[in-house]
C-alpha cells in the first residue's frame, strides 16, 4: 500500500520522536502527523484534557486526513517528587487518578475521536503503549500501584476496542505495545537494574516496535505484545 498516513500521539516525548521519524523515513507513508502538548504539534493535544483531543480530531478531518496508523507514545510514571508507589501507605487519591487520566482514560478518549477517521478499506492499526508491569499474571513483586493498574485498565480498553471495532471493521488491528525499558526521561531514575543490552536508545525501540506491528494480523487485535514480538498474557 502507498499514500498512508500516519499519526502519533506524544510525539515530542523519546518514543514518539523516534517512532515519527522511524515512519517519515517509511516509504510507506507519505504523511506522519505529530501530535503533542507542545512543539510543532498542529495543535496542542493533552491527554487529560478531551476537548483537545476532539480538537485534534477535527483537524484531522478538516484535512481529509484518515489515518492508516495511529499510534499513542504517552505514559506517565513519575512527576517531580511524584513516582511509584512502594507500599500501600504512599497511595494518593491524586496521583492515581493522574496515572489513570494518561496511562488508560487519555488513549481510549483519542480512540474514541480517531478510529471513526481512520481507513476501513486498508483496515487501520491502533496501538498504545502498554508495559509489563501492566499484566496481572505476570506480576510477582508488587508496588508501583498506580502505574501496574492503570496499565492494566489500559490493557482492558483495548481489548474493548478491539472487540467492538471489529464489529465494523474486520480488518482493523488495535493493540497495546512493550517497549522495553528506553533511555528516555520516563526510565532514568529506574535504570540501575536495567540487564546488559536490554536499555534500548529511543531509535531502536521505535523500530522493533514498528517491526512488531508489522507482523501483526487482524487476529492478533486486542492483545499486548512486546518489543520482541512476543505475545504478553493479561
Amino acid at each position: 500500500m502507498t499514500g498512508q498516513t500516519a499519526v502519533v500521539i506524544g510525539a515530542s516525548g523519546g518514543i514518539g520522536a523516534a517512532v515519527a521519524d522511524a515512519l517519515e523515513a517509511d516509504s510507506r507513508y507519505h504523511k506522519v502527523v505529530r501530535f503533542s502538548r507542545t512543539g510543532n504539534s498542529p495543535v496542542a493535544v493533552d491527554l487529560t484534557s478531551e476537548a483537545s483531543i476532539e480538537v485534534a480530531a477535527k483537524w484531522l478531518k478538516a484535512q481529509n486526513i484518515s489515518p492508516s496508523l495511529v499510534f499513542v507514545a504517552t505514559g506517565l510514571l513519575h512527576d517531580g517528587e511524584k513516582g511509584p508507589e512502594k507500599s500501600l501507605r504512599q497511595l494518593d487519591p491524586d496521583w492515581l487518578m493522574e496515572n489513570y487520566q494518561v496511562n488508560a482514560i487519555g488513549p481510549a478518549l483519542v480512540a474514541k475521536y480517531f478510529l471513526p477517521l481512520m481507513s476501513r478499506k486498508e483496515g487501520g492499526k491502533f496501538a498504545a503503549l502498554s508495559a509489563r508491569v501492566g499484566s496481572i499474571s505476570d506480576n510477582r513483586l508488587g508496588g508501583w500501584y498506580g502505574y501496574r493498574a492503570s496499565k492494566a485498565a489500559l490493557n482492558m480498553m483495548i481489548r474493548n476496542l478491539a472487540i467492538e471495532w471489529s464489529r465494523k471493521n474486520d480488518r482493523s488491528i488495535i493493540v497495546a505495545l512493550h517497549p522495553g525499558t528506553v533511555d528516555t526521561g520516563l526510565s532514568v531514575p529506574f535504570q540501575g537494574n536495567v540487564p546488559p543490552g536490554k536499555l534500548f536508545d529511543p531509535g531502536r525501540a521505535a523500530r522493533q516496535l514498528l517491526a512488531v506491528l508489522d507482523a501483526l494480523k487482524p487476529a492478533d487485535s486486542g492483545k499486548i505484545f512486546a518489543w520482541d514480538g512476543a505475545e504478553i498474557q493479561p
